[in-house]
């Protein structure tokens, strides 16, 4: 660096204007630092959206036939498969039930039918978690309700048939005979693992993934308690949004 004296100025009066270069020159320094920091974080977010998306979309393309409902592992892993509106549940009864399958619904008007794939040979433990997670898709969530009996049957037991005079409505059928009922509390856990969502319920989660959710119903809005969810654990909010039933209080994150 050249220094230029100014042989008209006494030498306090150089030395001064030195340092207020100096100054200029470290303050122009520093903000040259903040811009290249500000940038490189700018990138950083950009490649970890870059990254998130792509998981998205590998995401979508590996979807398991059974991700078309509502669904979950138990802690034995056996397969549960819930309806989510009427045109669901008669797909899942009509296409999916077969005779060693259990039939799930909970005892209130507005309930999805689940199927636990090979539910005649799970334990008592893979059938309560089954009868919790229906009860909680069922209008007992959005009633606020804190437990709900839920009942299982067997494929035999269901039909479309009814008596004369009757009608059913699209996604409802017959339940004959007697029915195995199973008192749930209402919860739903939601875990977290590669950008994307494992539902079930807390016994069936807690053990098997680091990160998840327990939720119960509450006050919080869906896009609320999604938004919240997606800044914790950096999965989509959209995702999140679609495995919850209702209005929820979050009892528990890990």
């Amino acid at each position: 660096m050249e220094i230029k004296i100014d042989t008209k100025k006494s030498i306090y009066e150089n030395i001064n204007e030195i340092y207020e270069k100096i100054k200029e020159l470290k303050n122009k320094k520093q903000k040259i630092e903040n811009l290249i920091k500000e940038l490189e974080e700018k990138l950083n977010n950009i490649e970890e959206k870059i990254v998130i998306e792509k998981k998205k979309e590998e995401i979508k393309r590996n979807k398991k036939w059974y991700e078309k409902f509502r669904w979950m592992f138990t802690t034995n892993n056996f397969l549960l498969i819930a309806g989510k509106d009427s045109i669901t549940n008669e797909i899942i009864i009509n296409k999916y039930l077969e005779k060693n399958d259990l039939i799930f619904h909970a005892d209130i008007v507005g309930s999805p039918f689940g199927i636990l794939k090979n539910g005649r040979n799970a334990s008592e433990i893979d059938i309560y978690e089954a009868a919790k997670f229906v009860g909680s898709y069922s209008r007992a969530w959005k009633n606020k309700l804190s437990s709900i009996d839920v009942y299982y049957v067997y494929p035999d037991q269901i039909s479309k048939k009814v008596p004369s005079g009757m009608y059913l409505k699209k996604g409802s059928f017959m339940i004959y005979g007697e029915k195995n009922y199973v008192k749930v509390n209402l919860e739903i856990a939601l875990a977290f693992e590669n950008y994307n969502v494992i539902p079930g319920v807390p016994e069936s989660i807690k053990d098997k993934y680091k990160r998840y959710v327990i939720l119960i119903p509450g006050n919080k809005k869906p896009i609320d308690i999604s938004k919240q969810l997606e800044n914790i654990f950096k999965v989509d909010y959209n995702i999140i949004l679609g495995y919850l039933p209702g209005d929820s209080d979050i009892l528990y994150i890990r």
